[in-house]
């Protein structure tokens, strides 16, 4: 009966470790190919990556998935590339003909310091819709890609039909309280920080050093992390580092960041990227149908805000606006939406079709 009993003890045993180790490969399989099925799906579904050269020479790069619906333009944010929609493409191609294009100083666009101004990029996509696209077109952005969609729904004329502003950096970009901010306290002072440095570790070891999140909530990890980093770099040249110990949501960026110009950074670290553009008068110019989506508000106990913008910062921006924008607000303070609620993002983009 003993021996029967240790015999199925071990049995379970066995099987717990078993089911470990099939949990540990996958996510750490997961952690270091998250981006491959979603690939796959929208080259499946016909996505071509294209290129347009404009009458001043510079260049967009941008995937389009063609459809009998309604045009529809994405703008990723910063450290990204148009494949990071890649997850809410499929969904979206059920209703609409999709435009996703790379910023400048991102992916396949042009890499050219005078172009990472909020006017100059705004400018160009606006001749994008009216040369590519050629018909009137919901435009829907991310963090800084959503200032972009403002900017473009306030100066695009009748070419935008709507636009989504996710989540976007507004007020904090052009100074209030940017020196405190998250983005500033854990992006673009560690990012101007390495351009100044010898740059004796790659980008994403330095990072993780010296990361904001990284200091409030793992701080004793981070070093054994960024060693590991460099580590990788050192053994995989010129590749992307992958971390399999750490979540896509902590390393996403690291998939696009070799084809990013970190100068594209040091306009928001300097608080040039706006070129005068006001943010108050910007959004108040917007005479579109307009979703705000916010990230629910998340204050730290130090006084630092663990978001793109204050909750109050987003009723501002909507009331500039007016009557003609709804804001929308998710539960928890994860930035990217359309990547966490794609319910909550597909359902605000689609809400645009009524429109048509």
């Amino acid at each position: 009966m003993v021996k029967k009993i240790f015999k199925i003890l071990g049995l379970a045993l066995a099987l717990i470790i078993a089911a470990l180790v099939v949990f540990a490969f996958y996510f750490c399989y997961h952690n270091t190919h998250w981006w491959e099925k979603d690939m796959k799906k929208i080259e499946r579904l016909g996505i071509c990556e294209k290129q347009v050269t404009l009458p001043n020479g510079h260049v967009i790069n941008y995937g389009e998935l063609e459809s009998d619906g309604p045009a529809l333009l994405l703008i990723h944010g910063q450290m990204v590339a148009w494949e990071e929609y890649a997850g809410v493409i499929p969904q979206l191609s059920k209703n609409w003909h999709i435009y996703a294009v790379d910023l400048y100083g991102h992916g396949e666009s042009s890499h050219q310091k005078e172009l990472y101004y909020l006017d100059v990029n705004g400018d160009d996509l606006i001749w994008f819709i009216e040369n590519v696209i050629g018909k009137e077109t919901v435009v829907s952005g991310h963090s800084n890609g959503a200032l972009l969609a403002a900017y473009i729904s306030a100066y695009g004329k009748n070419l935008v039909k709507g636009c989504i502003l996710e989540d976007p950096p507004v007020f904090s970009t052009q100074g209030e309280g940017w020196e405190t901010s998250f983005a500033y306290l854990d992006t673009y002072q560690p990012l101007h920080e390495y351009l100044s440095s010898e740059q004796t570790e790659c980008w994403p070891a330095y990072y993780l050093r010296h990361c904001y999140w990284g200091q409030l909530f793992m701080k004793d990890a981070m070093p054994g992390l960024a060693n590991y980093a460099q580590y990788y770099r050192e053994k995989h040249p010129g590749e992307e580092v992958k971390i399999m110990f750490l979540p896509k949501s902590l390393t996403t960026v690291f998939h696009y960041v070799e084809q990013y110009d970190m100068q594209y950074g040091e306009h928001f670290y300097d608080l040039t990227w706006n070129n005068g553009v006001g943010h108050e008068q910007m959004f108040s110019d917007i005479e579109v149908p307009c979703i705000y989506l916010h990230a629910k508000e998340n204050l730290h106990e130090n006084g630092v805000y663990l978001c793109a913008a204050s909750r109050e910062q987003a009723d501002r921006a909507v009331a500039l606006i007016g009557s003609h924008c709804r804001l929308i607000e998710t539960s928890d303070s994860d930035h990217s939406i359309h990547g966490n609620h794609q319910d909550i993002y597909i359902k605000a983009v689609n809400s645009f079709l009524k429109e048509q």
